[in-house]
């Protein structure tokens, strides 16, 4: 069923399923915790009227107290206790994150840190790697994902995304499902298309992974960037 088709408060639940949890916006998020909202509002309208009042940050929307939760109309004890818990829970998460961040240092500790994410896949994925001015990995993502053959990734999204996080440089990545590590000519043409943007912004493509299900191939390693 297209997501058009259903009611507002099933399409957050909807999209999770159909496009995956990084297609949902903080006010979709919001709104699958709370489940509804009330007889004026949706719960994505009520979700966003929440996260308005905080200036749309998390942290701030953390600092709420439950009764302060409860001042909001379709919002009972039930729904604000069930909005802390989960911020309580992403709070304890980030803090078990462990601080060193991982350094990529060559093709292989690249390959090694996505291959998990890459190599038993039955159609293409685009992934990239943002790290820092000292190769420290600061975020990891995946940026499409193609069907049997083919992966098209949107040189704006990945670049928007890498001054996002204050990328200094990014390595990109996709997978072959068929094996054949051999580069194909959108291959190539995307990946200059994004060494030339990456010059103007001054964030460098520091190599792409070609990732099949035993192996790798480097643009980097074969001086083809």
């Amino acid at each position: 069923m297209s997501i058009k088709f259903l009611a507002e408060d099933d399409r957050p639940r909807e999209k999770f399923l159909l496009k995956g949890k990084n297609s949902l916006s903080d006010s979709e998020l919001l709104a699958i915790i709370m489940g509804s909202g009330n007889r004026e509002e949706t719960a994505v309208e009520l979700a966003r009227k929440i996260l308005a009042s905080v200036d749309n940050n998390w942290h701030q929307l953390s600092l709420l107290s439950i009764k302060d939760l409860m001042k909001f109309k379709g919002v009972g004890e039930v729904k604000a206790i069930s909005i802390a818990t989960a911020l309580e829970i992403g709070r304890r998460r980030a803090s078990q994150e462990v601080m060193e961040k991982p350094t990529i240092s060559s093709s292989n500790s690249a390959y090694l840190v996505l291959k998990n994410h890459l190599s038993d896949l039955r159609t293409e994925e685009f992934w990239a790697i943002f790290l820092n001015q000292s190769n420290k990995i600061i975020h990891i993502a995946q940026l499409t994902q193609g069907g049997i053959s083919q992966s098209i990734v949107d040189v704006r999204i990945l670049f928007k995304t890498a001054l996002e996080h204050f990328s200094t440089g990014i390595i990109i990545a996709h997978n072959h499902p068929s094996g054949n590590l051999k580069p194909s000519r959108e291959d190539i043409e995307i990946t200059q298309k994004v060494k030339e943007a990456g010059k103007l912004l001054t964030i460098q493509l520091l190599d792409h992974l070609i990732i099949t299900q035993n192996s790798y191939f480097s643009f980097s390693d074969e001086g083809l960037l």
